[in-house]
């Protein structure tokens, strides 16, 4: 299937003013069977331990582009509070110069992504899951972060400082931890990627998305709750539906889908 699916989180102001989001980019869906996988394609690796004891998250960021302390060690807490991994969980960081131009598409993000990978996704015991911090901006601007294929994320920092800009609060770090937690979440196959949840939790109008304001992978934040800008409040956690999602897609009692590794 040709075209790109987009699948965005999108934070939108009022006054029709630029939206913060976050998506799923995938150009050309069936190429992924590269085995790259989709957004959700190693989401049992993660849950599960019975082969993938540990797992480790490589950070690739260029000059200037590290990500901010709070927002792995906020990772940190969420992968470990849903992710099987009795060996630990951690983090490799490395500064590098992309090969790339300014703007990025799906594409480049997977391509370089991988170029760049110190490590199969699946190597040992060890789970690898990759987030790259580029200069410069996704071919929509308005995109913060985006998911590409079973391992790879990135996040562009430069739209989530412009961000900041236009709305002033929250701060570009408080931003920044949502989006990550979010595109992560795309990752661990929510909402509904992998998987049909017997919750009623995904927006309608914004698939692969949760309706509720409360989680992380809510769809947007709309005008109505534009307060929580100024209060620099962003939702960082998972709600009660996307953990028991991912409950039972790791005990069984939830099917799951275009899987690279199974138990």
């Amino acid at each position: 299937m040709g075209g790109r699916i987009r699948i965005c989180l999108a934070i939108l102001a009022v006054f029709l003013t630029p939206s913060l989001s976050g998506c799923i980019g995938v150009d050309d869906i069936a190429n992924l069977g590269l085995n790259h996988g989709i957004p959700g394609g190693l989401t049992l690796a993660c849950l599960d331990d019975s082969t993938y004891t540990s797992m480790v998250i490589e950070i690739d960021y260029e000059p200037g582009y590290k990500p901010e302390p709070s927002s792995t060690d906020l990772l940190k807490q969420r992968l470990e509070s849903v992710c099987e991994k009795p060996q630990g969980i951690n983090f490799e960081f490395t500064e590098t110069n992309f090969a790339n131009d300014v703007i990025w598409t799906a594409e480049d993000v997977r391509n370089i992504g991988w170029e760049e990978k110190s490590n199969n996704p699946r190597e040992g015991s060890t789970l690898y899951w990759q987030i790259i911090f580029p200069a410069g901006t996704y071919d929509d601007s308005s995109v913060l972060g985006v998911a590409v294929d079973a391992s790879t994320v990135s996040i562009f920092k430069d739209s989530i400082d412009d961000a900041e800009n236009i709305f002033r609060r929250p701060s570009a770090e408080k931003i920044e931890n949502s989006v990550l937690v979010h595109e992560i979440g795309h990752l661990l196959g929510l909402v509904n990627t992998v998987y049909s949840s017997p919750a009623d939790h995904e927006d309608d109008e914004h698939p692969n998305h949760s309706n509720n304001e409360d989680s992380v992978m809510y769809w947007a934040i709309e005008s109505s709750s534009i307060a929580n800008f100024f209060d620099n409040e962003l939702p960082t956690e998972f709600d009660l539906d996307d953990k028991q999602d991912l409950q039972g897609l790791a005990d069984g009692t939830i099917s799951c889908t275009d899987q690279l590794w199974r138990p």
